[in-house]
């Protein structure tokens, strides 16, 4: 199985994280932040990965580095799970509705840390602060390895186009690292 533990421990945050990307979609999610939270599960659910988060952060300031580190320790523990690459599809894309907002995700499990974000999203859901989506999706990206491209088409509530865009990412990346073979999926012979 592709599982891993990660734990991050800094000034601003406590994070204890478990990722398996052969999982069922299982969920156990506390990070103080009442959003987040709910997306972090929609992603475990709409990816079938099992994940496990909980953090203590220094919420008396804002939500800023909670989202931040818990990027880059599920990002950390997706490079771990993925190993050497060998077998998967590499590649995921998603187009998802959400009510009215429309989003595109589409994953290169590269080895190439990139991330493309083309959404216009301002305002907050609870205390989530729409920003930290995108920081989020970066830690993520830096520390996994991978190139990512958001694309939000259409939407007019904040909350609808967030969403949108976790469930996109998380169905493009179970996608991506689905075993389709046993050869390392590259020309050059790695990744």
């Amino acid at each position: 199985m592709r599982l891993t533990n990660s734990n991050r421990e800094t000034r601003e945050t406590k994070i204890k994280l478990s990722l398996n990307l052969d999982g069922k979609g299982k969920y156990d999610i506390a990070t103080g932040i009442g959003f987040f939270d709910h997306m972090l599960q929609l992603f475990a659910a709409h990816s079938g990965f099992d994940l496990l988060v909980t953090c203590e952060g220094d919420l008396v300031i804002d939500g800023h580095h909670t989202v931040e580190d818990v990027g880059i320790v599920m990002g950390k523990a997706f490079a771990q799970c993925i190993g050497d690459k060998c077998g998967i599809n590499r590649y995921g894309s998603m187009t998802l509705p959400m009510d009215e907002a429309l989003a595109t995700c589409t994953v290169d499990v590269s080895g190439r840390p990139n991330l493309f974000f083309n959404a216009d999203i301002i305002g907050k859901c609870g205390s989530f602060d729409a920003e930290l989506l995108e920081e989020f999706l970066r830690s993520f990206v830096n520390h996994a390895g991978i190139t990512l491209h958001v694309k939000l088409h259409a939407g007019t509530n904040t909350h609808h186009k967030i969403e949108c865009i976790f469930k996109a990412f998380a169905r493009a990346l179970s996608q991506a690292v689905k075993v389709v073979g046993n050869e390392i999926p590259s020309t050059k012979g790695t990744l």
